[in-house]
């Protein structure tokens, strides 16, 4: 598989060990920056070329995925979010970096790297690159309804709206109590 990496300042020393560490098990690594420990590095062109990176291979039928990381990694997420076609997750367990895959098909990973060692993620993106997607129903449908918003801005209607066809305020006639808590939303 390829991999894709970028970071900031903070993140740099667990970059160099994660791309011998991924080398190591057969990935082919591409490095998106920065070259150089600099502590006033702007991240997000690195994050966004390593994005846009992913979404290119993607396009082109390559297996590949990204890894962005920052002292928390938050800035890294939203900057790879900002690329088209990029569901970038912020894990900071097994558990995020299991549903990350398993529920949003999410090809970017963010890491803190100010949060944890770096066994512990090494770990996570491990488990991140090995979990497939599911593909069940309610998890395709939910991505396609991101995806149609992020190419045109179209929203599914507003449970909340009031009009005739609608029946009364708050009623959502999908079948689904939009009142109900799902333990496993997301």
């Amino acid at each position: 598989m390829r991999i894709h990496i970028a970071t900031d300042h903070a993140g740099l020393e667990f970059s160099t060990r994660l791309q011998h560490h991924l080398s190591d098990q057969g990935h082919d690594v591409v490095d998106h920056g920065p070259l150089e420990y600099d502590a006033l590095d702007d991240y997000p062109a690195f994050c966004i070329r390593a994005a846009q990176a992913v979404v290119r291979d993607q396009a082109d039928g390559v297996d590949t995925l990204g890894i962005v990381f920052g002292g928390s990694g938050n800035g890294e997420q939203i900057a790879a979010n900002k690329v088209q076609g990029i569901r970038a997750a912020l894990v900071w367990n097994v558990a995020t970096a299991e549903l990350a895959r398993e529920h949003n098909d999410a090809n970017v990973i963010a890491i803190g790297a100010r949060q944890h060692t770096f066994e512990e993620a090494a770990k996570f993106i491990d488990i991140f690159i090995a979990t497939p997607f599911t593909f069940e129903e309610r998890h395709v449908r939910r991505i396609g309804q991101i995806a149609a918003y992020e190419a045109d801005g179209s929203l599914l209607p507003d449970p909340r709206a009031t009009s005739p066809e609608n029946g009364r305020a708050g009623e959502n006639r999908g079948g689904e109590d939009i009142d109900a808590f799902d333990p496993e939303a997301g």
